[in-house]
């Protein structure tokens, strides 16, 4: 059979996308392979990107949104978004040691400690935290206005890495 999720030039795909693929576009045309595959599916691809672009509003600083989409992705397991989000990650000023703790390994940043656990809390327990968890994220510095916003990213991010995963990018 062949690849149902191939990835798509920017002229195959459906010319709702002309826009927003040229935005996304890389050097040369192309198009980032998560987006080629996505774009098959023109609501899908608009609705990631669009909420993804709202998260730029967001209290939580970059680095720390980053946080939580490496949480999301190394618990999807999503190897294009933890490869991606890494550099981003780096490029923030993470080193390899928080990279790795908000990958879940050991580590001895405090705030990526209460985000990470705060963020998987909120997808075990579907939204349902404790009030010691919230408590925890709270007192790590956190307004409450961060965690609906986390449950932001963990919705935008759960879309790109079950799309990613089911399409195999």
């Amino acid at each position: 059979m062949t690849d149902p999720f191939r990835p798509l030039d920017p002229t195959e795909a459906d010319p709702s996308l002309s826009e927003t693929l040229r935005a996304v576009a890389l050097p040369g045309g192309g198009l980032p392979e998560a987006v080629a595959r996505m774009a098959h599916s023109p609501v899908t691809l608009q609705t990631f990107l669009a909420a993804n672009a709202r998260l730029q509003e967001s209290v939580l600083p970059p680095y720390d949104r980053e946080v939580v989409i490496l949480t999301v992705a190394a618990r999807n397991g999503c190897d294009v978004c933890i490869t991606m989000h890494s550099n981003t990650f780096r490029r923030l000023g993470g080193d390899d040691e928080r990279l790795g703790q908000a990958l879940g390994g050991p580590g001895r940043d405090p705030r990526i400690e209460a985000l990470r656990s705060f963020t998987l809390a909120m997808i075990d327990r579907t939204g349902a935290v404790t009030d010691d968890e919230r408590d925890a994220f709270l007192d790590a510095g956190y307004p409450a206005q961060a965690a609906l916003e986390v449950a932001l990213i963990i919705g935008t991010y759960t879309i790109s890495t079950f799309a990613n995963r089911l399409t195999r990018a």
